[in-house]
C-alpha cells in the first residue's frame, strides 16, 4: 500500500506541473485573441534555419575562449534530466529528456552554439536523489537546461551554494520557481495563477460554475496549493463552491469511488475542479460516477491533455472533461510549424512526446537563444541576463507569448474538450488562437508562497545564506 500511495503522490506532483504553464503578450485592456507565433521578438518566419518562426540560435561561429566550468573553446557541457529511474513509476517524465536529446542533436548538426558543440549530461533524480545529482552537476556542468525534477525543493540549498544557474522545464517548489539564477521559459510562479480557463468556463456554463465543487487528494501539499489558487482566482468570475466545497479522496486511491461520486451528486455539483492524476484515480472516479448517472462538467489542468485519457475514453465517461492549455494543441500541428517540428524531431529521434516534452523544448530554445547572444564570453551570468531580456517568447510558436524574465503567470489561454477518443479545441474556436485579457493573471497568496520569503524583486530568500 505504501508503494502505491507513493507512486500516486509522485504522479500528482509531476503531472500537475503544467498547471501554470502559459503566458501572454499583455497587449490590451480587454479580452482578445492572439495568434501563436514569433520567437524572441518577431512573428514573421526569418530566413535560414528555424524552429517554427524562431531563427535558429544554433550554428557555426568563432568562439575560442574557455570562460567557466563546462565551457571550452569547442564545447558547452549542460545538465538535463528527469525522474525516469524512480522504481515505483519507471520512465517518469522521460519525455523531457527525449526532447532535450533531440534538440541537442538538432543544434549540434548546425554547428552548436557559436561553433561550440553541446555536450548534454543526463541526470536521473529518481525523485529522491535530486540533491545527489545536483552535487554532481555542481562539479561537472556549465548550466542546467531543461531538467525536470519533482523534488526540486531538495536541490535548492546545494544549487545556490555552488551558483548553478538553471533554465528548467518546470518548477515545483515556490523557492525554485522564484529562485536566484533561474529563468523559466514557461513560468509557474507561486504568487500568481492563470485564470483564463475560469473566465472561459463561466461564460460557457454560467449556471454550472455557480454549483461548483473540488475533488482532490487529502492532506497533500502540492495539490493543496493548486486548489487554494483556483479557489481564490475563481471568485471574480462568479464561481461558487459553497454547496459542495472541497471533497477529498485518499492519496493512494479508493477501494470504492461511488460514495465520493454520490456525495458530489447529492450536493448538486455541476462543475468539478479535479486536482490529481489521470490514472488510476480520475479514471476510477469517472467510472463510478457514470454508474450512478452523475455527469457534471470537469475542469482540469493541462496535464490531462494526454492521449492516455483519450485512448481510455472509449466508454465516453470523460466526455465532459475540459482542460486548459497554453500550448497549441498537437492536433493543429499541420498548420503550426513549431508544433509539427517538435513532434517530428522527437519522434524522429526515437523519443516520446507530451506537454512536458514541449515545455522542455521551449526551455532549450530559450537557453540556446540567450547563450548565442553571449558570444565568445559565455558565462552563466550572461545567459541568465540575456534570458531575462527576451520578451514575447513563444518558442517559435509552440505556446502563448511569455516574458520569462518577469516570471509572470498568463493572461492568455485556450480550452480543449474531450469527446470520445479525440481532443478538440473549445475556446477560442479558431485554430491557432488564444483568448487574452490582462485580468487573466490572478494574484494569489498561499502557505508555500509565504515559506519562500520573496524579496522586493520576487526572488526567494528561503535558502539564501
Amino acid at each position: 500500500m505504501h508503494s502505491k500511495r507513493l507512486r500516486v503522490l509522485v504522479l500528482l506532483v509531476v503531472l500537475g506541473l503544467v498547471a501554470a504553464a502559459c503566458g501572454s503578450d499583455r497587449k490590451s485592456d480587454s479580452s482578445s485573441s492572439t495568434t501563436a507565433g514569433g520567437g524572441a521578438t518577431t512573428t514573421a518566419a526569418p530566413a535560414g534555419k528555424t524552429f517554427g518562426t524562431l531563427a535558429s540560435p544554433c550554428g557555426p561561429g568563432d568562439a575560442k575562449t574557455a570562460t567557466q566550468q563546462g565551457v571550452t573553446a569547442t564545447s558547452i557541457s549542460i545538465g538535463y534530466g528527469d525522474d525516469a529511474g524512480y522504481a515505483a513509476s519507471p520512465g517518469l517524465s522521460h519525455q523531457i529528456s527525449d526532447a532535450i536529446k533531440a534538440l541537442t542533436k538538432w543544434c549540434n548538426e548546425q554547428g552548436g552554439i557559436n561553433g561550440r558543440k553541446i555536450d548534454a549530461k543526463y541526470y536521473d533524480a529518481k525523485i529522491f536523489e535530486v540533491n545527489n545529482v545536483m552535487l554532481d552537476a555542481c562539479k561537472n556542468v556549465f548550466m542546467l537546461v531543461g531538467e525536470g525534477w519533482a523534488g526540486d525543493a531538495g536541490q535548492e540549498e546545494t544549487r545556490l551554494g555552488c551558483k548553478m544557474a538553471a533554465m528548467p522545464t518546470y518548477t515545483v517548489s515556490a523557492a525554485f520557481a522564484h529562485g536566484r539564477d533561474t529563468v523559466v521559459a514557461v513560468p509557474n510562479p507561486a504568487d500568481q495563477t492563470p485564470a483564463a480557463g475560469l473566465d472561459q468556463l463561466a461564460k460557457l456554463y454560467p449556471d454550472a460554475v455557480k454549483k461548483a465543487g473540488v475533488l482532490t487528494a487529502a492532506k497533500f501539499a502540492a495539490t493543496d496549493e493548486t486548489v487554494a489558487k483556483v479557489l481564490q482566482a475563481s471568485k471574480p468570475y462568479g464561481w461558487d463552491f459553497t454547496a459542495c466545497g472541497t471533497v477529498t479522496y485518499n492519496l493512494g486511491g479508493e477501494d470504492d469511488w461511488t460514495p465520493i461520486a454520490q456525495k458530489l451528486k447529492d450536493c448538486g455539483a455541476q462543475m468539478i475542479y479535479f486536482a490529481g492524476s489521470i490514472a488510476p484515480n480520475f479514471q476510477n472516479y469517472l467510472a463510478a460516477a457514470s454508474k450512478i448517472g452523475f455527469k457534471p462538467y470537469y475542469y482540469v489542468d493541462a496535464n490531462f491533455y494526454d492521449e492516455a485519457l483519450s485512448k481510455w475514453n472509449t466508454n465516453g465517461f470523460a466526455d465532459k472533461v475540459i482542460a486548459r492549455n497554453a500550448f497549441l494543441p498537437f492536433e493543429e500541428a499541420s498548420s503550426n510549424p513549431a508544433t509539427k517540428q517538435y513532434l517530428d524531431l522527437v519522434k524522429g529521434n526515437g523519443g516520446d512526446v507530451n506537454l512536458l516534452g514541449a515545455q522542455a523544448t521551449s526551455a532549450f530554445l530559450l537557453w540556446a537563444t540567450a547563450a548565442k547572444a553571449c558570444g565568445d564570453k559565455l558565462t552563466s551570468d550572461c545567459v541568465i541576463t540575456e534570458g531575462k531580456k527576451i520578451t514575447k517568447w513563444t518558442a517559435g510558436g509552440l505556446h502563448v507569448p511569455l516574458e520569462p524574465g518577469k516570471n509572470q503567470a498568463p493572461d492568455c489561454g485556450l480550452l480543449v474538450a474531450l469527446t470520445g477518443g479525440a481532443w478538440k479545441r473549445l475556446v477560442p474556436t479558431e485554430a491557432g488562437k488564444f483568448d487574452c485579457d490582462p485580468k487573466y493573471t490572478a494574484s494569489v497568496q498561499t502557505a508555500a508562497l509565504a515559506a519562500a520569503k520573496l524579496d522586493a524583486n520576487r526572488i526567494s530568500q528561503q535558502f539564501v545564506k
